[in-house]
């Protein structure tokens, strides 16, 4: 089978390999790819960040947002068939450790990450546990099948709080941004303030897919003061920071009004340093900490939304490439003139 697997520990460094196709285990399925789509997760690897270079060995098989038919099964699988059209969670957790027995699998205390700890789903082919794997809707078209996982984690982070008719605001217009801007458009939020650095085209994306207002970071001398001047001079019920800089944690803080919640999504590179009393603890602010999406009830949301009308996501999907041409997806993804980028098999 084809793949698309990281060998250089170095920027770049991805080739399109001929591998064998895997056999599925007693528990897992083998599912013919359809559709995958590019994750900031795949661009970190590609880059080869700090993160990388500490967690990812090499050869690697990368990806882990995708859409397929299963084509064969393991003995042991109950609930799954051949000729199911599927997607899965692509964290591998363990199933017995504390945080799996208490309904916290996405923290489990030994779970592996799809495409980056383990091979992934950048393949013609990919083998997943039964656990892991979740039947899609025939009426959901792949490419949106195919974004699920990016979509948990905006879901994760919208229904960390109560966001239904409040002011919300989301610092940072990635992709992930924009599914969260396109979510709380879809359940009703009052005003969605999306805030980007600079980037125009995501900022027109964030407009056309559900914000109210749209701030660029450039062009604005204090960032909090432009919210609290849009919602009344009172801030924002609802922060939620997705860009991932020590500056949009700053100005989130100084964004959210008393009693509202702070949802910190995004990973800054660097420590960031608050006055936890007067502006945590006599403000009384809530936060909450999202990582990945909450198993499984982010993905039973998820089917909810994707019957809603109001939700956008197929204007948030610009960008279609075959799967050898990967090295337009990625570099597109560079230039952030771009929603999600789907790769096609």
């Amino acid at each position: 089978m084809k793949a698309i697997v990281k060998v250089r520990r170095e920027p770049g460094g991805l080739e399109m390999r001929d591998l064998p196709q895997p056999t599925p285990k007693a528990n897992e399925a083998l599912i013919k790819i359809d559709k995958v789509a590019i994750c900031g997760t795949d661009l970190h690897i590609y880059n080869w960040d700090a993160w990388s270079q500490h967690r990812v060995q090499t050869p690697r098989v990368i990806g882990h947002e995708f859409a397929g038919e299963i084509v064969a099964t393991g003995a042991a699988l109950k609930r799954f068939a051949v000729g199911d059209y599927v997607s899965g969670e692509g964290h591998l957790f363990c199933g017995v450790c504390q945080m799996c027995r208490t309904g916290q699998a996405h923290i489990c205390e030994d779970w592996l990450g799809l495409g980056y700890d383990c091979d992934g789903a950048f393949a013609e082919y990919l083998t997943l546990p039964e656990v892991n794997l979740w039947k899609n809707d025939p009426a959901v078209p792949p490419e949106v099948a195919a974004i699920q996982d990016p979509l948990g984690n905006a879901v994760h982070a919208v229904f960390a709080a109560d966001c239904v008719t409040k002011k919300v605001v989301v610092f940072g217009c990635g992709p992930v941004g924009l599914l969260a801007v396109t979510v709380l458009h879809a359940i009703g939020a009052a005003q969605v303030i999306a805030l980007d650095k600079g980037n125009k085209y995501r900022l027109d994306l964030a407009k056309r897919v559900g914000a109210t207002h749209v701030i660029d970071v450039n062009e604005v001398a204090d960032v909090a003061a432009e919210i609290r001047k849009i919602t009344g001079g009172k801030g924002a019920d609802v922060v939620i920071e997705i860009a991932g800089s020590a500056a949009s944690v700053r100005a989130a803080i100084e964004s959210v009004h008393p009693g509202g919640d702070l949802v910190l999504l995004g990973l800054p590179s660097e420590r960031v340093a608050f006055d936890i009393s007067e502006e945590i603890v006599f403000k009384a602010i809530r936060i909450h900490g999202i990582c990945g999406r909450h198993i499984y009830d982010t993905w039973y949301r998820m089917a909810g939304l994707l019957k809603n009308t109001n939700i956008k996501l197929q204007e948030i999907i610009t960008h279609h490439f075959p799967f050898d041409e990967y090295e337009k997806g990625f570099q597109l993804m560079r230039q952030g003139n771009c929603g999600k980028v789907i790769l096609d098999l």
